[in-house]
């Protein structure tokens, strides 16, 4: 096994330097200019101010030359500096990352909870009302796009439900003023949450659950589970130990495809609520021309697909030993 993955994180060099070119080329080719970016809009700065600037940046080197000297300092873990927020790249990344992080674990764990029982019963029942209408709410769930659903939760309960917070991740008089206790802090956190979470969770539910249910129809049917109930075994030991053990396998691909958006952020979702986690840094560093951050921002979404792909597979031979990885 530490064979195959050794083999499988250096296979991913290759691939995230073609990645790396691609997001470089694509970063450099968007309209404006990194130089006004950096004074600000409307800021009246001398051609020699801005040669300046231009020069510190390294904008003055040719692409070839300004690649190179990125993907070296990305290799040393030097990300560079927001020309915007005036921090380091890295520093930014680790500030809201776990923002976005917490609301997508959140997120999915509820999303989780619903959605295997609901696929279960769907596909033990496949046929009957209790399945169509959870097949129509899931197909509902994923056309749905995420920011319209939002602004729906927002009008409907967010504006009318006295005290429902419907920005941000903490309410701005106690965070200023400190929270009395750290309960109270949490509380604060769980209540901005509610919202971001039920639209993270009813999308993420909607694929689940037909994954589930789609992977069970397939297996229920199977000789080795008629052979369980011809043993006299309980109904829900035949469906939970038999059964959906071996309809996981779909599921945990879902899930190894999930892991990298519990970092990279929902960036539409987070602009909508005003959240602050790495998919509004991401917006806001594309809306102000930060190169330095869109480029680190996009890196790191790519990294963590790679790394979720290997432990997908990983995760195959955990949950049916029948895959052998290939060493």
């Amino acid at each position: 096994m530490l064979k195959y993955v050794f083999k499988r994180i250096l296979a991913m060099i290759p691939v995230l330097f073609i990645i790396s070119i691609v997001i470089f080329g694509t970063v450099k080719a968007m309209p404006g200019d990194e130089v006004t970016a950096y004074f600000g809009a409307g800021s009246k700065v001398t051609q020699e101010q801005r040669d300046h600037v231009r020069e510190l940046l390294g904008l003055d080197k040719s692409l070839p030359e300004q690649y190179v000297r990125w993907v070296g300092r990305m290799c040393t873990g030097d990300l560079g500096s927001s020309i915007t927020l005036k921090k380091p790249v890295g520093t930014i990344i680790g500030d809201y990352v776990w923002n976005t992080f917490y609301l997508n674990v959140v997120s999915l764990i509820v999303a989780l909870i619903f959605a295997i029982p609901v696929g279960i019963k769907q596909a033990v029942k496949k046929g009957s009302v209790f399945d169509n209408f959870w097949t129509v709410f899931s197909l509902l769930g994923i056309s749905v796009p995420t920011f319209f659903f939002a602004l729906v939760l927002i009008f409907f309960i967010g504006l009318n439900i006295p005290g429902m917070p419907i920005n941000g991740m903490r309410d701005t008089m106690l965070s200023s003023f400190g929270y009395s206790s750290i309960f109270q802090e949490i509380g604060d956190i769980a209540l901005h949450s509610i919202l971001p979470v039920i639209v993270l969770a009813f999308s993420s539910f909607a694929s689940f659950s037909r994954y589930v249910r789609n992977s069970m129809v397939e297996v229920i049917n199977m000789d080795y589970v008629r052979t369980a109930r011809s043993k006299g075994l309980k109904e829900k030991t035949v469906i939970y130990k038999h059964a959906f053990k071996n309809a996981q396998i779909p599921l945990v691909t879902l899930l190894g495809l999930y892991i990298p958006s519990l970092f990279s952020g929902a960036v539409i979702l987070e602009s909508v609520f005003i959240w602050p986690g790495i998919g509004k840094v991401l917006i806001d560093a594309i809306n102000q021309r930060d190169n330095s951050l869109v480029m680190a921002c996009l890196m790191f979404s790519a990294l963590l697909m790679l790394l979720g792909n290997l432990l997908s597979d990983i995760c195959y031979t955990l949950v049916d030993p029948r895959i052998k990885v290939d060493e």
